[in-house]
C-alpha cells in the first residue's frame, strides 16, 4: 500500500514536470506584416492554442507568446486571412516576416438607365470604333483641325488653355471614381485622414499617374496598396505645414 501510494506521488510530480515544461516553452515571437512591401496596422493576430491575442502597430509590428507547433491566425478587413504555424527556427530572436494579400474587390457599377442602349453607332449615324471626345476634346480638336486654325490658336494661346481644359476634364471624371471607390470611415479609420482634408486627399491621389491608371482599370486591389502610401505622403505634408 505504501508502495503504491509513493508511485503515484512519483507519477504526479512527472506529470507535473511535463506540463510545467511545456508552458515554459512558449517564448515571445516578434513579427511584422506586410501586404507587398507595405507595412499593415491594425492586424488581428490570435494565438489558436492559447487564443492569447494582439493587434499590428502603424509600423507593422508585433508581438505574441507562442511555441513551437502553435498556429496563429492573422486578419483585418480588405486582406485575405491567413494562418501560420510556427516552427523551431521561428523561435529565434528573428524577426517573423508575414504577408497578406488584399482581397479582391471589383468596382461597383452604377446603371443609370437599363434602355440607354441608344447610341449614334446604334442609329447609323457614326461608325462603330470612331473616337469618342469629351466636350473639352472636341474644342482642341475644333481648334487643331486644319493648318489655319492651328497656327491662329497656337498664336492666341487658346491651344494651350483647352489643353488645361482637357486635363482638368480627366481628372475631375477620376475624383468622382475616387469619390464612389471608398467609404469616408475607410479615409478616418484605416489611412488616419481627417475628415475635413479627404476633399484635399483624394485631388492629391488623383494628381498621382500610376493611382490614376488603377482608377481607369478598376483595379481597386492595385487602388488600395497605392492609396495606403499616398495616404502616408499626404499626412507628412500637412505635418510639414503645421
Amino acid at each position: 500500500m505504501k508502495k503504491n501510494k509513493i508511485i503515484s506521488i512519483l507519477v504526479f510530480l512527472f506529470l507535473a514536470q511535463i506540463s510545467f515544461g511545456q508552458k515554459n516553452d512558449s517564448k515571445q515571437v516578434a513579427g511584422k506584416v506586410l501586404e507587398h512591401s507595405t507595412p499593415i496596422e491594425g492586424v488581428n493576430i490570435i494565438n489558436n492554442a492559447t487564443q492569447v491575442a494582439t493587434v499590428s502597430d502603424s509600423d507593422g509590428n508585433f508581438l505574441i507568446m507562442a511555441k513551437e507547433g502553435d498556429v496563429l491566425v492573422f486578419s483585418a478587413v480588405n486582406l485575405e486571412p491567413i494562418k501560420k504555424r510556427i516552427t523551431a527556427e521561428d523561435l529565434y530572436p528573428n524577426t517573423l516576416v508575414v504577408k497578406m494579400t488584399a482581397k479582391e474587390v471589383e468596382l461597383k457599377e452604377v446603371v443609370v438607365n437599363e434602355n440607354a442602349n441608344i447610341t449614334a453607332e446604334n442609329l447609323g449615324i457614326i461608325p462603330y470604333g470612331q473616337k469618342k471626345y469629351t466636350p473639352a476634346e472636341r474644342k482642341v480638336y475644333t481648334a487643331t483641325s486644319t493648318s489655319i486654325d492651328k497656327l491662329l490658336n497656337s498664336i492666341s494661346g487658346r491651344t494651350a488653355m483647352l489643353k488645361k481644359e482637357v486635363n482638368v476634364e480627366k481628372k475631375e471624371a477620376l475624383f468622382r471614381k475616387l469619390e464612389y471607390l471608398f467609404e469616408e470611415n475607410y479615409y478616418t479609420e484605416r489611412l488616419k485622414i481627417p475628415v475635413d482634408y479627404i476633399k484635399g486627399f483624394q485631388l492629391f491621389c488623383v494628381d498621382d499617374a500610376e493611382f490614376a491608371v488603377s482608377l481607369n482599370t478598376k483595379n481597386k486591389t492595385m487602388s488600395m496598396f497605392l492609396i495606403t502610401d499616398l495616404a502616408r505622403k499626404y499626412l507628412t505634408i500637412l505635418e510639414n505645414e503645421k
